[in-house]
Formats: C-alpha cells, structure tokens, sequence
C-alpha cells in the first residue's frame, strides 16, 4: 500500500447492481459521505461526520460501487502537492521518493496503486489532471456544470469540478456517466449533451480526421524530456490519423496570476465558517469570541491555508478589490475567450499536462510560488469552465508525463475518444 493514500478505510456497500457492481472507488476527502469522516486533509475538520452525502457518493451507492475508503488530500485542496495534510505526505507507486500530484494525490495513487479501481476526486485547477499525470492513470475534469458539487467542501465554488480517475480512459469515461448531470440542490448543474448513448461508448480511439491544437505558450519553459513525451504522443495521434496545428493563447500568460487571485479570495470567503464554534477545531480557549475564534484559526488551519486566506482577504480589501480582483476576473475572460478562439480551428487543443516531472518529496515545500507556477498548463481551463483530460503519455528518466487534452464546453465524448486512442 502507498504511504498515507487513506484517512479513513471504512467500507460503504453499494447497491447489488448497476454500472458500477463489484467496482471498488475511493473517495477524495473533502467530498461528504454520511456516517464517515470527511476532514479535508485539515485538523480544523478531524472529527467531522457528515449528516448527508455528497450526490456523486449517492450516485456511486445508487451504481453499485463499493467505496472503500477516503483518500489523503493537500489542506482543503490547497496544494502544492500533497504535503500539507495533516496526516502526513502521500507516496506515489509510480516513482518512490516523490510527490503524486496536486491536492487529489490521494484517489490517483489508491488507483496507481491498485487499492481502488477507480476514485473520484476534485479539480480547481489542476487537481485531478496534475496527480493523473504524476501517477500515470487517467483523470477527467469536467467541464463546469456536468457534475454535481453539492456535498464538496467548498475552496473555489466558480473554478471546481468533482471528477474521475481510473487505470484506462473507459473506466474513467464509465465513472464520468454515474456521476453527471444535473441536480436540484445544486443550480449550477446540467444534463449532459450526448451524441452517443454514453460517454463509456466514445472510448473509441477513432481520432481520423481529428484537429488537434497545440497551444505554444504552454510549451514554453517547460523541462525537456516532458516536452519529447509530448510530441511522441502526438506523432502516435497522427499514426492514427490525427492532424495538428500550432495555436496561441496570448492570454495564458496572465492565467496563473488571475487564477490564484480569484481562488483565494473565494477561499478566504469559503474557509470563513471554520470558526471552532459552527464548524471546525474546538480550541478549548478562555476569553472573548474574537480570541477563541483566532485560537480555533490558528490551531486548526496548516501554514497553506493561513497564507491563502490572509492573501484573498486582502484582495478582497476595501482599496484592493478593483485593483486585484476585478482585474483578475477581467483576465478571466480573455482567457476564455482565448480557448473558445482556438477551438474554432481545431477539435481539440493538447499540451503537457504539467510541465515538469513529478516533484521530489520537499521540493514543493521550499519555493510555494514556484510550485504555483507549476500550474501554468492547468489552471487556463479551469478559468475558461472546459472539459480537459489528462491520459499517459510516456516517461522521462523513468517518470510518468501526462497529455492533457481540453475541448469545448461539454465536448468530454470528443475528449474521450481522443484519449482512448492513446491508451
């Protein structure tokens, strides 16, 4: 078993059958599952039991999955990888001394590792592409509205998605049909726009004819063996009939920046409630509201946590919001418009999923804006609300590089097919 993958192991039995019978899934730990704690990877929930359960955990009993445990996770999902959990860094099987990924770490390694058959996790801007990639299994981040957030513990309510890992683009693609579509308790959701009967049936690998964009910015800076994985994957896509063009992405320059300001700032709104007396860390603390409220902060939240909410406080400041903020939501929409552009021209757009091999255990830990920056292939779709994938692409020095593939709202069949013929 890979070091620190589960928080808790308690088994929920799905039903008898369905899709998903005989299937085991891990669960990220900040989606609710009634009856189990649900922590967050944070000391401010240790204890918490949730009353309900998340509707992707209630879709998954419905489906016949057995769930088999909650997985290790960064902080409240904020990276860098995950070693800011309070219990402890995870290891990942596919290469012993560093880092599975970004805040998901957890479902990817379980699936690496053969604990679960699939897990499902949650992306705000990069965290089920960036652990995939790491650990060499496949991760699907919806598009924005396809799946259900009700029952996740919110850091960025307009960035995040809940979605799938498994071992091949099927599997992934089979999850992806339990757990999408729309639902009462969250406004934000739809149905899925499907040609096909399923998105399980497009993992196809018929990509003849398929128009494939590679954004350049997102290969600039990035390290050179991830960058030959890269065009070795594409080559294959073009061996089965595939065709690329170079694109641009003027915007993407901006991304990183915009992304941790709106991010954090719906953090710092988002972690409000964790006050030791509604949610949260009980301080055991004497005085007034205000000093058991700071005690319950600042015992209960890691390093991480503190830093991002006291940086989205401030752009959130009276003085600072139009400066930072708005700003940042401006950005926002250059960048979709962007990716709406290039999707014009080409049915798909491709690049590393991220632009370095997995970390060493502590790297991440040293240089916090460096690691941010790590995610400069990832967070644009996030900001844009697209559908991305991210499926093995090789190795460098005998580690995993990930490709991920963004298509067009709501183009996941597109996605899947495509992936599938990497598989």
């Amino acid at each position: 078993m890979s070091e620190n993958v589960f928080i808790t192991e308690e088994r929920i039995e799905g039903d008898d059958d369905g899709p998903l019978a005989g299937r085991t899934v891990a669960v990220k730990d900040n989606i609710s599952t009634a009856g189990v704690r649900t922590t967050c990877g944070s000391r401010m929930l240790e204890e918490y039991v949730p009353p309900y359960d998340a509707t992707a955990v209630s879709r998954l009993k419905d489906a016949g999955a057995t769930i088999v445990g909650k997985t290790n996770m960064d902080e409240f999902g904020m990276g860098p990888p995950p070693e800011p959990s309070y219990f402890g860094p995870t290891a990942t099987p596919a290469a012993p001394g560093r880092v599975p990924g970004g805040p998901a770490g957890g479902p990817a390694a379980a699936v690496a590792a053969g604990e679960a058959d699939l897990a499902l996790g949650s992306d705000t801007g990069g965290s089920i592409r960036c652990p995939a990639a790491f650990c060499g299994v496949v991760g699907i981040k919806p598009t924005y509205g396809l799946v259900s957030r009700y029952g996740l513990v919110a850091y960025g309510n307009s960035l995040e998605q809940i979605g799938p890992f498994a071992n091949s683009v099927e599997d992934a693609a089979r999850l992806l049909d339990v757990i999408a579509g729309s639902d009462e308790r969250d406004a934000t959701t739809c149905e899925p726009q499907l040609e096909g009967a399923s998105y399980a049936d497009a993992a196809t690998g018929d990509v003849d004819g398929l128009q494939i964009g590679v954004p350049t910015e997102l290969l600039e800076g990035a390290d050179e063996g991830v960058v030959e994985t890269f065009w070795d994957a594409i080559a294959a896509l073009e061996d089965r009939g595939a065709e690329y063009h170079e694109v641009s992405l003027p915007s993407v320059e901006h991304a990183v920046e915009a992304y941790y300001v709106i991010a954090m700032s719906e953090a710092s709104s988002n972690l409000a409630r964790f006050d030791g007396v509604r949610y949260g860390h009980d301080a055991d603390a004497e005085g007034n509201w205000n000093e058991t409220f700071s005690q319950a902060r600042e015992e209960g939240f890691g390093d991480e946590v503190k830093r991002r909410i006291l940086l989205g406080t401030y752009a959130l400041s009276a003085g600072y919001h139009d400066k930072y903020y708005k700003k940042a939501q401006d950005a926002r929409a250059w960048v979709k418009q962007d990716f709406d552009e290039a999707l014009e021209d080409a049915d798909v757009l491709a690049s590393p999923t991220m632009p370095v091999p997995p970390f060493e255990r502590g790297e991440s830990l040293e240089d916090p804006l460096q690691m941010y920056l790590a995610d400069a292939n990832t967070v644009p779709v996030n900001l844009a609300d697209l559908p991305a994938i991210s499926v093995p692409a090789g190795e460098t020095d005998g580690l995993p590089v990930g490709l991920q593939l963004v298509g067009p709202a709501f183009g996941e069949e597109r996605l899947i097919r495509a992936a599938s013929a990497l598989a």
